[in-house]
């Protein structure tokens, strides 16, 4: 397979202090236009984990002038003229989260932060920033290609269930009006696609591109010895047509208007996009969107191929200024704060869990960097980033130790259509679960110079984790500050089933590794499990049996989540439908357990927290009606008391009553475990 790649022949010799985000710096960089402008729904951060420095500097290498424009006053057209008129095109992003999940908890309230932005302020990127950020590009210079890409567009580039509205929506590409999109890590497809630009191929003419969607007439394929297979029915088996060549088959999947009105079309096109999701047999997808003259089919290439440990290299190690851009003064951008003294090792995660649209994102194949670049970004966050004191604070990606393992056959693995390496169990296919190469670059960061302490703010996957003893007790003796973050989610097997997740035992495996490591050490640490409520397939009693089980095991967590159906993701899908796409969907299908209900979930998240007095009425009502009255009272299996605790009445030292408030209660906690 010719697989092009992303290292310039030439890199350019003169990168920019920053990208330029106003015309001053463009003069000072003697610079009459852009090649490229970049609009993102983020503050500019200069750092490998902002998506727009990323992308910014990988044009540059390959002599682009590139500019960003970030977080615009969308409300006119006027903003986005800041930079002139691109050669080429521009790039829009709603930046590093979805718009919609930025604004929105899961139960559809305003957040009142926003920790992309400087200060942490909120209301600086529209809803659906993709589609208006493109709309206002248009207004500024018509003619001008746009461009979409990032975790948005990457996330809702078919038709996608969009918990906001309830309603599923058209995917972005049609609602934006742009020329492209590119979903995934879209550096390679960038590449190719300036390339060819720069030799004058038309942007519409490019729709061989992999990672890429566009819109065509109904009927288009890209050449006669193409076939298109029709998927459309969830109750026939899709297989390849004989003597049809698997890159040269399009899948159709269900129309927009079918799965809008109707889930179970809907489930079975989720389990279709995510069924062709391995970059080395995915075939090509196309969906009708509308109907009579103005149709049209969205067309969907292929996943991207992954990039190389030296590509990896190559686009971690740009001359990143490792700051925010000096425009916002001494404003504080919490996301930065959290990620500065970080290092991404690795990105794709081959886990597979329903509830994460990282796979959707990144992809299943683990794409790693070298231990030199990485000890070579140490010693970089060590003499370039201010307030650097010796702790580096994470060595991971979406998660902290898959890094450098993959299937052990490259046959194997270009033929496997599993969506996960590590559900039901650990594939056998997957080789190297003994972490030695994570082990031996973690006592190589240990060594750089400056550096007094690393530690691992990635989760930790411990299913993969126990197949390694010696990995965890290196992690645990030298790599946690007391606590260490891993996801159980659920201790019932029904929702973590639904899940992908695997069974509480494993974590109990993990805990005794840790305990018995952190003893040795001669160290008090502890593990700080998080769950999740209302996800599909728990049921009232599931919630309840793991409220039990946290007060069982000492934990009261202050925060936690409750389910968000976020596009695209397998669990939204059995939200959406109340069917598990990855099981019989139609004739004899199992339903699926949902919780919509805003009691149901707030009782689910309340049993999270059983702790909080605040919840006890509700707590107490559900197990009264579930016949669970021997969990009420005040004996140390009871999970609430009968009533709620006493109104203290205080005064002022004037003698004036306060305000009533609840007395906090006591609640017993089984002895020797700590309070995380």
């Amino acid at each position: 397979m010719n697989t092009p790649t992303i290292l310039p022949q030439l890199v350019n010799p003169n990168p920019a202090p920053f990208l330029p985000m106003s015309r001053a710096e463009m003069d000072a960089l003697g610079w009459d236009a852009c090649d490229v402008v970049l609009v993102t729904g983020d503050a500019y951060v200069d750092h490998p984990s902002f998506g727009m420095a990323l992308v910014g500097r990988l044009l540059e290498a390959h002599g682009l002038r590139v500019g960003i424009i970030s977080q615009p006053d969308w409300r006119s057209a006027e903003p986005f003229r800041a930079l002139g008129r691109p050669r080429l095109f521009f790039g829009v992003t709603a930046g590093n989260m979805d718009s919609m999940v930025n604004h929105y908890t899961s139960d559809r309230r305003i957040r009142s932060d926003d920790a992309y932005t400087p200060g942490g302020v909120a209301g600086k990127r529209p809803d659906r920033a993709v589609i208006v950020y493109t709309q206002r590009c248009r207004e500024a210079f018509p003619g001008v290609p746009v461009v979409i890409g990032g975790i948005e567009a990457s996330l809702r580039r078919i038709a996608q269930y969009d918990h906001w509205s309830e309603k599923v929506r058209r995917s972005i590409l049609l609602d934006a009006k742009a020329d492209l999109l590119l979903y995934g890590n879209a550096e390679r497809a960038l590449v190719v696609l300036i390339t060819r630009l720069q030799a004058g191929e038309p942007l519409a003419s490019i729709r061989d591109l992999r990672g890429s969607a566009f819109a065509v007439k109904p009927g288009w394929l890209p050449g006669p010895e193409w076939v298109e297979l029709d998927a459309t029915d969830p109750d026939r088996p899709v297989e390849q047509p004989k003597g049809a060549a698997r890159e040269r088959t399009v899948v159709r999947l269900p129309a927009f208007e079918t799965v809008a009105a109707n889930p179970l079309a809907y489930a079975h096109a989720s389990r279709l996009l995510h069924l062709e999701s391995n970059p080395f047999n995915a075939r090509a997808l196309v969906q009708r969107h509308g109907v009579g003259p103005g149709a049209r089919d969205l067309w969907v290439n292929p996943p991207p191929l992954p990039l190389t440990t030296e590509e990896m290299d190559f686009l971690y190690e740009r001359p990143y200024a490792r700051r925010p851009h000096p425009s916002y003064g001494n404003a504080r951008i919490p996301a930065w704060e959290m990620i500065r003294f970080s290092v991404s090792i690795m990105r794709g995660c081959f886990g597979g869990c329903t509830f994460c649209s990282i796979t959707e994102h990144e992809g299943r194949i683990i794409q790693n960097r070298s231990h030199e670049s990485i000890l070579r970004e140490i010693a970089a966050i060590r003499d370039k980033t201010p307030g650097f004191s010796g702790h580096i604070t994470d060595l991971g990606g979406p998660t902290a130790n898959m890094y450098r393992m993959r299937c052990k056959d490259p046959a194997i693995e270009s033929r496997c259509r599993r969506l996960s390496c590590v559900y039901p169990d650990v594939c056998e296919n997957l080789g190297g679960t003994d972490h030695r190469p994570l082990i031996e670059l973690y006592r190589a960061a240990r060594e750089v110079p400056g550096v007094k302490l690393v530690t691992i703010g990635s989760g930790v996957r411990y299913d993969l984790a126990v197949k390694s003893p010696e990995y965890v007790k290196e992690l645990v003796q030298h790599h946690v500050s007391g606590r260490l973050k891993i996801a159980p989610e659920h201790t019932e097997p029904e929702p973590l089933a639904h899940m992908m997740k695997p069974g509480v035992e494993t974590y109990y495996r993990f805990r005794a590794l840790f305990e018995r490591y952190s003893k040795a050490a001669g160290k008090r640490q502890q593990l700080i499990p998080y769950f999740i409520a209302a996800h599909p397939g728990t049921t009232d009693e599931a919630m309840v049996n793991l409220a039990v089980w946290l007060k069982q095991n000492g934990f009261k967590p202050d925060q936690v989540q409750t389910f968000l159906p976020t596009p695209m993701a397998l669990a939204t899908a059995m939200y959406h439908s109340g069917r598990n796409p990855l099981k019989r969907l139609a004739n004899g299908g199992k339903p699926v357990t949902v919780v919509r209900k805003g009691r149901q979930r707030r009782l689910h998240k309340a049993l999270l927290r059983w702790h909080d007095p605040a919840n006890w009425p509700l707590i107490r009502e559900a197990l009264r009606a579930l016949g669970r009255r021997d969990l009420i009272g005040y004996g140390p299996n009871a999970l609430v008391p009968p009533v709620d605790p006493p109104i203290q009445r205080q005064t002022t030292s004037a003698g004036q009553p306060h305000k009533r408030l609840p007395q906090r209660a006591s609640t017993p906690r089984k002895q020797g475990v700590k309070r995380p």
